[in-house]
């Protein structure tokens, strides 16, 4: 379906299957890259593994809180047999943040999910075993979001004149 991977020609064809739903199609530098609507998400990956991506390269969560929609997953996918890789990038506002599992697409995916919840507090309907992976089960807050404070709050030994604060 795809012979090329141009923008153009990739957006028509996202946009003949999910009409408004695909946000913006562009190309970074070998790179196409989507926005798609948070609903339909799971729809829009499912339907690219059937076009030949099938390999989930990874799934990051992103935190941008001086952003309207604040939350966002990114989808890096491969297939091989053309050698394309494509981003797909959705977004909410909720907190905390919702977002479709992909294990039943892609296994590789629960890890990778486990992991945007450990550190950024997503939650993923339908996921298999969705806890912490990497931080203690005690911790409270989600560490890499903008909010976490950057210095144990507990400590008074440290002084912010000696850093330059």
């Amino acid at each position: 379906m795809f012979n090329t991977i141009e923008p153009e020609a990739f957006f028509e064809q996202l946009k003949t299957q999910f009409a408004e739903k695909i946000l913006l199609v562009e190309k970074h530098y070998d790179v196409t890259v989507a926005e798609v609507s948070h609903d339909v998400i799971k729809n829009v990956i499912l339907f690219l593994k059937e076009q030949g991506f099938q390999f989930l390269t990874s799934c990051n969560g992103l935190h941008l809180p001086a952003a309207e929609k604040k939350f966002g997953m990114i989808y890096h996918l491969h297939d091989f047999k053309r050698n394309l890789r494509i981003r797909i990038k959705t977004f909410t506002q909720n907190d905390p943040p919702h977002f479709p599992t992909l294990t039943d697409i892609f296994p590789a995916a629960n890890w990778m999910e486990r992991e945007a919840y450990d550190f950024f507090g997503f939650r993923f309907d339908g996921h298999p075993n969705l806890h912490r992976i990497l931080n203690e089960d005690s911790m409270e807050g989600w560490p890499l979001r903008k909010e976490y404070p950057l210095e144990d709050q507990a400590r008074f030994d440290k002084d912010d004149k000696m850093f330059g604060r």
